[in-house]
């Protein structure tokens, strides 16, 4: 997939800017879509590009990380455009030069996150639905933490778990799981906050100037410690992150346990993506979570 010459005309006529002199160059790193750093004078945009029928994927990242800047937190990139043009759905972003998370950074970035999470919305779920991947997530309004993480979200990776041939104990096990759900909830009463998502280390950095910076969100509103276990999944943010989060808005001591049960939904989302090399892990997930109840 590449950026055509009709594509950069098109945008040059959207966007009011002149492109007749750019540059391009292929950025790699992701697994979904086919990403361009387009250059002119005094213009530098991060491209993303995949198929039409995946235009709706575009308009709800845009979507996410214009609600995200919104709330003045956490920096993400500035969306400049999306759209439809010769059989390629687009994403036109504000390209941002990205290092690494940790030191200052990463203490700024957590407090940012607490920050952000503190502000308190009107239910769970999301105004449109979205994809975590490339797979549907579905965020129907909410009133109730349980029935959404049930209903919304465990219930539907098992579904899709299913269609895809997983059946077994993943399924039995998985059902068992979601009717006793309201066990980790107990004493937990979470309010709905405005989530990135999908924050596990590859989604979020550092710009030019050491700022944090996160992207390719799958926002909802929901749980924050969902998105603070996500970012534990592959290998997580360091101490100065989680200290500096804690200092800012500290996590209940449950939380730990809670962390399996959030990040099932991961397990389960890579099992549906990629295949059978994540059924060991996400059916020994739903053992240990099944073994806490008492």
């Amino acid at each position: 997939m590449t950026v055509s010459a009709s594509l950069i005309q098109h945008l040059q006529q959207a966007t009011g800017r002149d492109l007749q002199n750019h540059r391009l160059t292929r950025v790699g790193g992701g697994d979904i879509n086919t990403a361009f750093r387009l250059q002119a004078t005094g213009i530098d945009w991060f491209i993303k590009l995949n198929r039409a029928s995946l235009l709706n994927m575009f308009a709800a990242e845009a979507a996410g990380l214009q609600e995200l800047a919104s709330l003045q937190q956490v920096k993400v990139p500035q969306v400049v455009l999306f759209g439809e043009h010769d059989n390629h759905a687009y994403l036109l972003l504000e390209y941002e030069a990205l290092g690494s998370l940790r030191g200052d950074s990463a203490s700024r970035f957590g407090s940012q996150l607490a920050r952000l999470h503190r502000q308190p919305q009107a239910f769970f779920g999301w105004p449109i639905d979205n994809t975590i991947g490339s797979t549907p997530q579905h965020n129907e309004r909410r009133d109730d933490w349980v029935d959404f993480w049930q209903q919304q979200r465990l219930g539907k990776q098992l579904q899709f778990a299913a269609e895809n041939g997983f059946t077994g104990p993943l399924q039995t096990r998985g059902l068992t799981l979601l009717e006793k759900l309201p066990a980790f909830f107990t004493r937990h009463r979470p309010h709905p906050s405005l989530l990135h998502g999908d924050l596990w280390g590859g989604n979020a950095a550092s710009d030019s100037e050491g700022n944090p910076i996160m992207f390719d969100p799958a926002c909802y509103y929901g749980d924050r410690e969902t998105d603070i276990a996500m970012t534990e999944l592959f290998g997580g943010f360091g101490s100065n992150f989680y200290s500096a989060y804690n200092n800012e808005y500290p996590l209940d001591p449950d939380y730990k346990t809670r962390k399996t049960l959030y990040n099932l939904y991961h397990i389960l989302n890579h099992l549906n993506l990629f295949g059978g090399g994540y059924l060991s892990q996400a059916n020994s997930m739903i053992d240990r979570l099944l073994s806490e109840i008492k």
